[in-house]
């Protein structure tokens, strides 16, 4: 035909035909592209093998990796195998000739139209078959190791006679396996039946037979796969059923078989699997006799039996012989779900005693000494004086202290001290300027830790610091101050390079310093540096002038993120804590193995049952297991995070635990023995709250040992919410050094209160002995209130408080002009038959943006005193004063005194100098302040060298001078504090 458009029809030909050049530069961009995405891949592998090199858990790395990727691709080649054979049977048991039928004749366009491509359309669904099964199986990489590394509990379930470790270590492997061979088996029938069609082996609207006789025997083979699997399923289910969770009205949550599982649901299971087994060979015989009539009326009756047999008849049971009489039926299996969950929560060794809840003691004396010795109440709640610590100890604004501050032991002069301790954090968001460089390599870390008396405060209310200013001083001695790992520390830094870091900043200026710790990775390779780049997002990295020879860059800073990093078979504790250990900083962490397969013992949700009135203010601190839920946990591992180098140590905690025990042959060489904690470290490890919290929930139902008391609930008891504040949220467990009833002495615990379910008054008082290293560590005991008394719960006495027409007017003056009143832990301490509460008072307002102790609240017996001091509400609620403290009229704020001149006049100077210091305080006038501080030290250094050479010649006074001058000494050395001396409060005047 003629070309009607006008012009040559060769040019028009190559019109949308791209030219060689545009071909090439397509061809490499594509190549370009490729290259990136598989050098962004490239970077998340090679920085997480950096980082736990770094570490030294290398170990961790490789194991994990290794385990999926030989999960990945042993069952993603079994997947792709079972579906590609099944095809390509398919595909050779098809029949010659096809019927011409329209049917045929639709499918004969689609076979011609995948011909060219049969074997590329195979390998292509093979292959994405391949990729999800083998994605799928290395999700389960802690099910292997666990199976294949498991060791025995040595205790067996009452009903199938077996160690606990099958139902916590194969039998969820066995699922696994289950479920990927009915994967393999529905995909291969599925991929089978098309094939078959496609090709004629199964027809639908043609005449004559459904199905050749090679498609039926194929197909029934696999359908008889599918039915065995059903068999081995039904098997395993008689075994699940002592870890089934289900709902039972008379607990709530239970867990293990109940009258209707052991009669009822286990013979079930046990016939279908007999049918089942039967029913699959039926299906493989269609192989001989090439009809479906058989399969088909057995897979029948194993539908018909498992409706009437695993669904009506225990349902038939449970309506007519278990709910006419509940008790005695359920009683036999509810035995064994309070043993097994008080084994696997660790409270089987609870002692529960009945406590009277009121004194019958008349000596008013005697119980006003006996209050003294009870426990050391702590007025600093750690909760609350955190803005405290941020405004006399953040000295900069870059620097910063946790919401919630920590419990810690130290001892002084022989005599255990419970401290309040926080460390001095770097908060980027209180530098001068933000900018890359500031952030990343100017401000790098935080500097000191900050402690305070747990017991006292002084005279204005501020705490008493036993550990202050920056650099910090004080009791803890000398230690590694720069911390650059800590929980505020959430972004990445990079030191030791040619950019200096600001160490901390005086009157003289900036004091910088340059990383000297092996910690972190170096940027000295490009690789590296462009791995980075890459990963972070940041391609400053690449070429920035500020990272060069020796610079490293740290990430992952948080205590929490690298414990959970080397070690993710552990559960970790929502609260690290600071310690200084062998003079550094050490964040101690604990962490907890977990199961959900301990046959019978009742299921918790870790995240749940650890939730109280500070975790909803701070939900970092939620603690969430690899399971959703779990039926056993042990404190098992106690780890360290060193704050300045960011080395991570794991001790074996529970030499006991089978759980651990497999984890440390699964990564071997990770976990350090119990022995190799150092006495120093060990003095400062306590008993977790989290797991203490789960326990106390699990005791609410489980304190009672006899099953008709457990179902008729009579017993229950509730945590009770926190009556310090409104949040709804259940009030959290404080540490405490007290002494129970029977003891001698004071030990650190852990303490809370509990509730009868629905009621306000007291049900009990429970406490943990969280003193490690001590022959009753993790002891649990339980004082139980008697049912018949109202004894006033937490709530009861907050309303006390707040409805006594004098400590309600008290409040409002407090309250008047913008001030406004917080709430302290409400302390409750056991005391000679009775219940001692106590709750600190601050007042936070006007011109103070912090709050100070102004006011206790003491209840006893329904007497309540609201004073300025401890001694004092403690004086007015026993009606008398106490035989062991000196008299309340002394006053340590009077300068000392010595028959000395030289050293009377230096004393009477650094009194001059405290007090100068005190009023530069509180006008915030830091250099006027660091003046008085060094006119103290030089004060002090004046009457100590004068003492000495008087001490020399001989003529320095008597011995009782000598005492009082070198008490004068210590007191006017506890004066330095920024706070304000020690001795300025009551409760130190009778301590010295």
């Amino acid at each position: 035909m003629p070309d009607r458009g006008g012009g040559p029809t060769g040019p028009r030909m190559r019109v949308g035909r791209p030219s060689r050049r545009v071909r090439t530069l397509l061809m490499t961009l594509g190549v370009l592209a490729v290259l990136a995405m598989a050098f962004v891949m490239f970077a998340g592998f090679w920085t997480d093998w950096l980082w736990y090199r770094s570490v030294h858990y290398s170990s961790v790395f490789t194991t994990t990796l290794w385990t999926k990727i030989g999960l990945f691709f042993v069952f993603g080649l079994l997947m792709a195998a079972a579906v590609g054979f099944n095809i390509w049977l398919a595909h050779r048991l098809r029949p010659p000739l096809s019927a011409m039928s329209m049917e045929q004749q639709s499918l004969d366009r689609y076979r011609m139209g995948i011909a060219p491509y049969k074997r590329w359309l195979l390998v292509g669904i093979v292959s994405v078959v391949g990729l999800i099964a083998g994605a799928s199986a290395s999700g389960q990489w802690r099910t292997w190791l666990m199976w294949v590394n498991g060791v025995p509990f040595h205790q067996k379930d009452p009903q199938f006679h077996l160690d606990v470790s099958f139902y916590a270590f194969d039998l969820p492997w066995y699922r696994f396996l289950l479920g990927f061979g009915f994967a393999a088996a529905v995909l291969s029938l599925i991929a089978a039946a098309l094939t078959h069609y496609l090709y004629g082996g199964l027809r639908v609207t043609s005449p004559g037979a459904r199905a050749t006789a090679a498609a039926t025997g194929h197909l029934s083979v696999l359908l008889g796969i599918f039915v065995a699997l059903k068999a081995v399923a039904y098997w395993l289910d008689r075994y699940g059923l002592a870890v089934k969770s289900s709902d039972f009205k008379a607990t709530g949550n239970w867990t293990g078989l109940r009258y209707v599982d052991a009669n009822a649901y286990l013979p079930a299971k046990t016939i279908l699997f007999c049918i089942a087994v039967i029913c699959a060979l039926l299906f493989f015989a269609t192989l001989w006799r090439r009809t479906w009539q058989l399969p088909v009326i057995g897979f029948g009756l194993m539908v018909l039996s498992a409706i009437l047999i695993g669904g009506l008849y225990p349902a038939i049971v449970q309506k007519f012989q278990v709910q006419p009489n509940e008790q005695a039926k359920e009683a036999p299996y509810v035995e064994k779900n309070l043993k097994a969950t008080r084994e696997a929560y660790g409270i089987d060794g609870t002692d529960v005693k009945d406590y009277p809840g009121s004194s019958d003691t008349k000596d008013k004396a005697k119980l006003r000494d006996d209050a003294d010795t009870a426990a050391s109440i702590r007025l600093m709640d750690p909760n609350v004086v955190s803005p405290t610590f941020q405004q006399l100890q953040q000295v900069r604004n870059y620097y910063g202290f946790p919401s919630n501050l920590d419990v810690d032991r130290y001892s002084k002069d022989g005599k255990d001290q419970d401290t309040v301790i926080g460390l001095r954090e770097l908060n980027l968001a209180g530098i001068p300027k933000s900018n890359w460089i500031n952030d990343h390599f100017r401000y790098t870390h935080g500097y000191g830790a900050v402690a305070a008396k747990g017991t006292t405060a002084d005279s204005e209310g501020r705490p008493v610091f036993t550990e202050y200013n920056l650099p910090s001083r004080g009791d803890l001695g000398e230690y590694q101050q720069q911390i650059y790992y800590g929980e505020k520390t959430t972004q990445y830094s990079i030191v030791g390079g040619p950019q200096k870091e600001i160490d901390y900043s005086d009157d003289s200026g900036e004091k910088t310093t340059s990383y000297k710790g092996k910690s972190g990775i170096s940027l000295s390779s490009p690789v590296n540096r462009a791995a980075y780049a890459v990963a972070f997002g940041e391609p400053q990295i690449l070429y920035s002038g500020a990272i060069g020879e020796g610079s490293r860059i740290l990430y992952n800073r948080t205590p929490k993120e690298r414990v959970e990093a080397v070690a993710p078979w552990l559960t970790i504790d929502g609260d690290a804590y600071p310690a200084i250990v062998n003079h550094k900083i050490q964040w101690i962490v604990d962490a907890y193995t977990t199961t959900n397969g301990y046959p019978y013992a009742s299921r918790t949700t870790l995240g749940d049952t650890t939730a109280d009135s500070l975790t909803a203010a701070n939900n970092q601190r939620a603690v969430v297991a690899q399971q959703n839920q779990v039926n056993y946990i042990r404190n098992s591992v106690k780890a360290t995070v060193d704050a300045y180098t960011g080395e991570v140590k794991l001790y074996q905690w529970d030499t006991k635990d089978p759980v651990l025990k497999t984890w440390m042959k699964a990564f071997p060489n990770t976990v350090k023995a119990k022995d190799s904690i150092s006495p120093d470290l060990m003095a400062h490890l306590r008993y977790p709250q989290d797991l203490f919290k789960v326990q106390r929930e699990l005791l609410t139902r489980y304190h009672v040992k006899d099953a008709q008391t457990f179902l008729s609930g009579s017993e229950v008891w509730q945590v009770p919410d926190d009556p310090s504040n409104n949040s709804g949220s259940a009030v959290p467990p404080y540490y405490l050094s007290m002494k129970l009833p029977g003891e001698t002495s004071q030990a650190f615990s852990l303490t809370t209160t509990m509730t009868p379910n629905g009621r306000d008054n007291l049900a009990a008082f429970m406490s943990v002995d969280a003193e490690a290293g001590t022959p009753d560590y993790g002891k649990i005991s339980i004082l139980k209130l008697p049912t018949g008394k109202t004894v006033d719960g937490p709530k009861r006495v907050q309303s006390q408080f707040n409805s006594e027409p004098s400590i309600a007017e008290s409040i409002s003056l407090l309250e008047r002009g913008d001030s406004k009143v917080e709430y302290g832990n409400l302390l409750t301490v056991p005391l000679d038959g009775g219940l001692l509460y106590v709750e600190p008072v601050y007042v936070r307002g006007g011109d103070l943006k912090y709050p100070l102790l102004r006011k206790v609240l003491v209840t006893y017996g329904g007497s309540t005193a609201f004073e300025s001091t401890l001694d004092q509400a403690l004086n007015k609620v026993f009606g008398a004063e106490s035989s062991t403290q000196p008299p309340p009229d002394e006053n340590t704020t009077k300068p000392p005194t010595s028959s000395n001149p030289t050293v009377q006049a230096a004393l009477d100077d650094a009194q001059k100098a405290f007090d100068q210091g005190q009023e530069a305080l509180k006008k915030g006038d830091w250099q006027a302040y660091g003046e008085a501080q060094k006119d103290l030290e030089d004060a002090l250094k004046k009457a100590e060298d004068a003492q000495n050479k008087a001490d020399k010649a001989g003529s320095g006074g008597s011995g009782a001078d000598k005492s009082t001058d070198k008490g004068s000494d210590k007191n006017a050395d506890k004066k330095s504090s920024p706070s304000g001396s020690p001795s300025s409060s009551p409760s130190s005047d009778k301590s010295s």
